[in-house]
């Protein structure tokens, strides 16, 4: 029986805690692409930690029964992406990730929309 989106989803909540993965961070972003549902960014502290990071979330995904559609990074291990299809995951470095900032590029639209309206004075 195929899992359901809500146990994928913890499967990889407990492999990204399972290997102390940092600063762990979930964005629903359905409705902003079409690419996947959701994203989970988190931190390894080195090369080593975050290709272990990544390396747990696919495995406990195939133990699972879910084969994952590509695992991207594994060489450099700076940053490395977990395509689960519906859930994607990108465990990095901190200084990749404070570079990139996936969290704001993917939470920008859903900041100005809440943000307070300055005109409305």
């Amino acid at each position: 029986m195929p899992m359901t989106f809500e146990e994928l989803r913890q499967l990889v909540v407990d492999a990204l805690e399972d290997m102390k993965a940092q600063d762990i961070r979930e964005i629903d972003v359905r409705g902003k692409t079409s690419i996947t549902d959701l994203l989970f960014v988190a931190s390894g502290t080195s090369n080593r930690h975050v290709k272990s990071i990544a390396d747990n979330v696919a495995l406990k995904a195939k133990g699972a029964g879910v084969q994952p559609l590509g695992v991207e990074g594994e060489a450099e291990g700076e940053w490395i992406l977990v395509d689960l299809g519906d859930i994607v995951v990108h465990v990095m470095l901190p200084r990749i990730r404070d570079f990139y900032n996936l969290e704001k590029l993917w939470l920008a639209e859903e900041e100005a929309t809440t943000a307070p309206d300055a005109d409305a004075e």
